[in-house]
């Protein structure tokens, strides 16, 4: 999976949340946001430990978007990816 630099100054045009969630959902959902952003744009996605964070990263990358980062929360609950929109 690539991984792409995140800057700070990069703000999250989209979020999503979908720690309740559970796989295929977890996809499902990141995926239908991403058909209603434009190419370019960067989303954030709260993820859940487990087959999400495994899954949803990889399935993103795949669809050929970039992930521009993964980390853990402060509260380490929950993961956090940001995403960039692949051009078309």
């Amino acid at each position: 999976m690539a991984v792409g630099m995140a800057t700070s100054d990069q703000v999250a045009d989209h979020y999503l949340d979908i720690t309740t969630d559970v796989c295929p959902i977890t996809f499902v959902k990141t995926k239908l946001l991403i058909e209603r952003m434009q190419p370019g744009e960067i989303a954030e996605v709260r993820l859940p430990h487990g087959e999400p964070l495994k899954n949803v990263p990889r399935s993103v990358a795949e669809e050929g978007h970039t992930v521009l980062s993964l980390e853990v929360s402060e509260d380490a609950a929950v993961h956090i990816l940001r995403l960039r929109k692949a051009g078309e």
